[in-house]
């Protein structure tokens, strides 16, 4: 009879909504913290530019800390996944560790986003909730989706995006539907969360947004497969730094200590501190037009060598640096206008290195509030099918292939 009543629907329905409702809370809270904390970060670090050369120490500090804590074996996002599809523990340690390393990252200048440290710290609280309350292996994967679901909306603003993310991201070509309420609950949770502590929702006003027909329709056609080419490029080149730092640099600290410096070489260099930290200062230029040609490679190298030699933060917001200079200065040539471009481009460069038509789509309403919606659907379907295999996550799963009704079971790369 308990069996029978653990199965109806309304019960079932109830302890989500009740499970969904805490981790939202509690991830909520924890991602509107890690805001405020970052926020603060980029302030004392455009106020004091002597932090740049604080990095690598900041950076020797993460490395003892993932050594001598975390025993050197945390994968970072993937570790997540494979939390969801294993129903590997994700260590509760990961939630103060990326909280710590990631603002240290961005206090002193690494080129890195948040989401990654987003989805970490919000599915190693849903992993210890679900491990609190004995839950069973099924149940606890749904809670680290709800808590990666309700960490990304605290951050991001984008609850609907963020929901459906946790759904899409794992199996490429293959959703959680079982975990839909749960997510959309987690996720509509943390984003009141934050927004009642004071957390503006992400959101850009795009200009000159074209006609509809079929000319413009091929040209947003072209900028997608140009994201798709920039995907694969992007996907490569931070996994061959992650090799090349490894290889180089065995000792995490030697490794740490040689990212820092060519951090601060290359700002030097440079002679701008456009490309330290997130960026989302200059992706903001960018959607109202304005984006300098070489941006988005050089946003590239400093997120590639920051990551890649074992700084803390994640991929996202570089992508969203990347897409949307490169879709600037793209969308200008090809007659979209750059400030429409801009936008084009941070949604299918997202999907490209993320395999998540979806969710692009859904963030593109969220982000600029639905205009020239058709223009994004081609966008993000041509850098989808076009970026091949690649992807920001080594343990993303390609369960449905992209070119043929099939199934492929391809591992990401």
């Amino acid at each position: 009879m308990k069996e029978k009543i653990q199965n109806w629907p309304l019960w079932v329905f109830g302890k989500w909504l009740l499970l969904a409702v805490a981790t939202g809370l509690m991830a909520g809270a924890a991602g509107t913290l890690f805001h405020f904390v970052l926020e603060e970060a980029a302030l004392l670090r455009v106020a004091h530019g002597w932090l740049l050369y604080c990095l690598p120490a900041a950076g020797l500090i993460i490395a003892a800390s993932y050594k001598y804590l975390a025993g050197d074996k945390d994968k970072g996002t993937n570790m997540v996944l494979t939390a969801i599809r294993a129903n590997e523990p994700v260590p509760l340690a990961t939630a103060p560790l990326i909280f710590l390393s990631t603002a240290l990252t961005h206090l002193c200048g690494g080129s890195a986003g948040r989401e990654g440290a987003a989805l970490q710290l919000g599915g190693s609280l849903g992993s210890w909730l679900g491990r609190t309350l004995r839950l069973d292996e099924k149940d606890s994967r749904v809670l680290v989706m709800c808590g990666m679901s309700a960490a990304f909306a605290a951050l991001f603003g984008t609850p609907v995006a963020a929901a459906v993310f946790s759904l899409e991201m794992v199996s490429v070509g293959v959703m959680y539907f079982s975990a839909l309420i749960p997510c959309a609950v987690a996720s509509v949770t943390g984003f009141l969360v934050a927004l009642s502590l004071g957390v503006p929702p992400t959101a850009f006003q795009l200009l000159h947004v074209p006609e509809t027909s079929a000319v413009s329709l091929l040209s947003a056609l072209a900028l997608g497969m140009g994201c798709a080419a920039l995907s694969i490029l992007f996907c490569i080149v931070m996994h061959h730094a992650a090799h090349f730092f490894k290889k180089y640099f065995p000792n995490v600290f030697w490794r740490a200590a040689a990212g820092g410096l060519a951090v601060i070489l290359l700002t030097l260099l440079l002679g701008t501190r456009d490309y330290n930290g997130a960026g989302m200062e200059i992706v903001a230029a960018a959607m109202a037009g304005s984006a300098l040609p070489q941006a988005f490679l050089l946003k590239l190298l400093f997120t590639a060598v920051t990551l890649g030699s074992g700084y803390r933060g994640g991929e996202i917001v570089p992508v969203f640096f990347c897409g949307a200079t490169f879709g600037c200065l793209l969308g200008g040539f090809l007659g979209l206008g750059p400030s429409f471009g801009a936008g084009l481009g941070l949604a299918a460069l997202f999907c490209g290195v993320t395999n998540c038509p979806i969710t692009s789509l859904i963030l593109a309403v969220e982000l600029f509030g639905g205009v020239g919606l058709p223009f994004f659907l081609v966008a993000c379907g041509a850098s989808y099918m076009l970026s091949g295999y690649y992807s920001l996550y080594g343990e993303q799963i390609i369960v449905y292939s992209k070119l043929k009704a099939q199934f492929a079971e391809i591992k990401a790369h």
